[in-house]
């Protein structure tokens, strides 16, 4: 758990326990042009955060992370670096995908890997077994969310763009906490979204805003650079009588409210 006494700056609360968390962006050129496409993950309709909606893979940062992490030289602090060890073991996990691991000849054949990790097994056994040494510097930090204390579950997440560049990636779904997996632009999804062809939590539709502004890997890391990823808490505030969700200025958003009655939340 994490910011056990942080105080809200802006309403003032006590902060309630949150879960670390991290998820990756993964960008892939498009071979037919244009801007990068990003991998989005349908969460089956059962799972009790975000069920049935498109995220981004990734999932909670668990203690083999944590431990993982305090024996590797990589010069980050801890928490930052057993973030980024979770979103790899998560992305194996979730989308059948070995990305920012040397050692790997092909992202997409990680079956046992993925198998033996939802047997129990953790990155540090995997990466000993098959030779791989995580490569925790491709890992561009882009933001980290940690929402109101209304919500159901509260995580801290961290959000990281990896560029896959040209490299071939037929993602594979769990058929545990997704039910599909699909490329597309940012402003792909967010038409998708527009025509209710899938739908997503206000974390995922913000940041696919942002993320949409961009026509580049490069432009994308150079924005993020811009702005550090430090923690942004998100909050509710009344506007002319009406409930928003909403993030504070100054972050790299677009859009920075939603009427929490179209907001979709975990």
């Amino acid at each position: 758990m994490s910011d056990e006494k942080l105080i809200h700056p802006v309403t003032g609360e006590v902060m309630s326990p949150a879960t670390p968390a991290a998820t990756m962006v993964i960008f892939r050129n498009n071979p037919e042009g244009g801007p990068p496409l990003i991998l989005m993950v349908e969460r089956v309709k059962s799972m009790v955060f975000a069920g049935g909606a498109v995220v981004f893979p990734g999932g909670k940062v668990d203690d083999h992370d944590r431990a993982f992490a305090g024996i590797l030289d990589h010069g980050l602090d801890l928490h930052e670096a057993a973030a980024r060890l979770a979103v790899i073991r998560e992305t194996i996990e979730e989308a059948g995908l070995a990305l920012a691991l040397d050692g790997v000849s092909n992202p997409a054949d990680c079956a046992e890997a993925r198998a033996a990790l939802h047997d129990g097994a953790s990155l540090k056994e995997i990466c000993d077994d098959y030779g791989w040494t995580p490569r925790l510097d491709q890992l561009v930090p882009w933001a980290r969310w940690r929402p109101p204390s209304m919500e159901t579950r509260v995580f801290d997440t961290r959000f990281y763009l990896l560029d896959a560049g040209d490299t071939h990636l037929p993602a594979v779904v769990d058929n545990t906490e997704n039910r599909m997996l699909f490329w597309d632009s940012a402003q792909g999804v967010l038409d998708r979204l527009a025509r209710k062809e899938v739908k997503a939590i206000f974390p995922t539709v913000r940041n696919l805003e942002r993320l949409a502004l961009f026509e580049s890997f490069a432009d994308t890391a150079a924005h993020a650079a811009e702005y550090p990823s430090e923690l942004m808490l998100t909050y509710v505030e009344e506007r002319d009588g009406v409930t928003h969700i909403c993030i504070p200025e100054g972050f790299g958003y677009p859009v920075t409210a939603e009427a929490i009655t179209s907001a979709l939340r975990g």
